[in-house]
């Protein structure tokens, strides 16, 4: 993207090599690696601590650098099924995965390989990025040993340091913590930020079921706090058990769906920061929401303040302030490029609460980030544009 702002890309990712867990992990958890297993479908799944992945449906390992792929062949298929047609088999096969369509074969440019990460930047006009897992947002939904869940996160952790070493600062490590025992991830974030990490993330649910702004968790607060790097929350699979879609049956099919709502984990975890009062007792923790769009965001505080200010409700709430106070001083959220209403939130939310991510290259988001992130800015302030393609990330993670 040819600009002469500031460009920054605040939630990229990369694929992990296969044996990632294997070589950094340590020794004692060593056969309990995480590791990519082919079955006797011929497929490829993931194995957790030694037991086949469930989540992990075949196919999907080749599928996760699928950015903008096969979008052609989907198009025509739902096209021919409004108008009656029957599907051919010749059609449903062009789409569907197949054994050959393997992890290693589907990883897109950039992904696995930091001189080729740093060509794409080049290429895109972005000065930097942050960077995210891909199988590390696969395997927390079904580990439920915080102990283990621990050691996979130093084994990632140690990798993505690792990784971005030698890229001149432009590739951003972002930790993976998880919250099953909250005194070590407050270390791990210590030994992560020492070793190069610029911030750390959360999936959006916690296996102890304790909710995400629960006292629990005040040793991970502090430790970001007091190291001054911010605290992300970023979507990943979840335990269909602790989902909200359990209201229909014989749903499983409508992916569309089923993505169009992904992000709502994250909001709902993000709310328990304001109702157990995170902000009053951390008040220099920066919270970040990703991939979980922006345009909610004015709902959220609007309605969050009339319950608070007007309401008997606002009696549960630990906090002092409304919660658009706490928003405006220590909180950021991701937008999507293809989003049209952030220009219009910028006035009342705040031209420095808004970042942009390109989230490549994952195919439950669109290949043409570029091109939609042009439109995205396009109405915005000069300010305004500044401050979301690059500005405002730099600042919040100090880079």
């Amino acid at each position: 993207m040819k600009s002469e702002s500031l460009v920054i890309d605040c939630d990229g990712h990369i694929l992990e090599p296969p044996d990632l867990w294997e070589k950094y992990i340590d020794p004692k958890y060593r056969e309990r690696a995480m590791r990519i297993r082919v079955g006797d479908d011929g497929f490829e799944y993931l194995e957790i601590d030694r037991k086949r992945a469930k989540m992990t449906q075949p196919g999907l390992l080749g599928s996760l650098g699928g950015m903008g792929k096969r979008v052609e062949e989907a198009k025509r298929l739902r096209e021919a099924a409004m108008k009656g047609a029957k599907s051919r088999p010749e059609d449903i096969r062009a789409i569907q995965p197949k054994p050959e369509d393997t992890y290693l074969k589907g990883a897109a440019f950039g992904t696995m390989d930091m001189k080729e990460r740093l060509q794409l930047l080049d290429q895109e006009g972005m000065a930097k990025a942050l960077l995210y897992p891909t199988i590390g947002l696969l395997w927390e939904a079904e580990l439920f040993d915080a102990e283990l869940s621990s050691a996979y996160c130093r084994a990632y952790n140690r990798w993505i340091a690792d990784f971005c070493r030698d890229s001149g600062g432009r590739l951003v490590p972002i930790a993976h913590l998880s919250l099953g025992d909250p005194a070590e991830a407050a270390r791990e974030l210590e030994r992560a930020v020492k070793d190069g990490c610029k911030g750390a993330f959360v999936c959006p649910f916690t296996i102890t079921r304790v909710p995400h702004g629960d006292p629990a968790h005040d040793a991970v607060f502090a430790a970001a706090q007091d190291l001054d790097v911010p605290l992300a929350i970023h979507p990943t699979f979840e335990p269909a058990s602790f989902g909200i879609h359990h209201r229909y049956d014989n749903f499983q099919w409508a992916a569309w769906y089923f993505d169009l709502f992904a992000g709502q984990g994250v909001q709902h975890s993000f709310g328990t920061f304001f109702q157990l009062g995170v902000f009053d007792r951390f008040p220099k923790l920066r919270v970040v929401v990703l991939e979980s769009q922006a345009g909610w965001i004015g709902y959220f505080l609007d309605r969050g303040d009339a319950i608070f200010n007007g309401t008997t409700l606002g009696s549960t709430v630990r906090l002092k302030e409304p919660p658009s106070f706490y928003f405006k001083r220590q909180c950021w959220i991701s937008a999507d490029p293809d989003e049209r209403t952030i220009a219009s939130l910028m006035p009342l939310v705040g031209e420095d609460k808004f970042f942009w991510a390109s989230d490549y290259p994952h195919p439950d988001h669109p290949g043409n980030y570029l091109e939609e992130l042009k439109g995205l800015v396009a109405p915005m302030t000069e300010s305004g544009k500044r401050a979301i393609l690059g500005e405002n990330v730099a600042k919040v993670y100090r880079v």
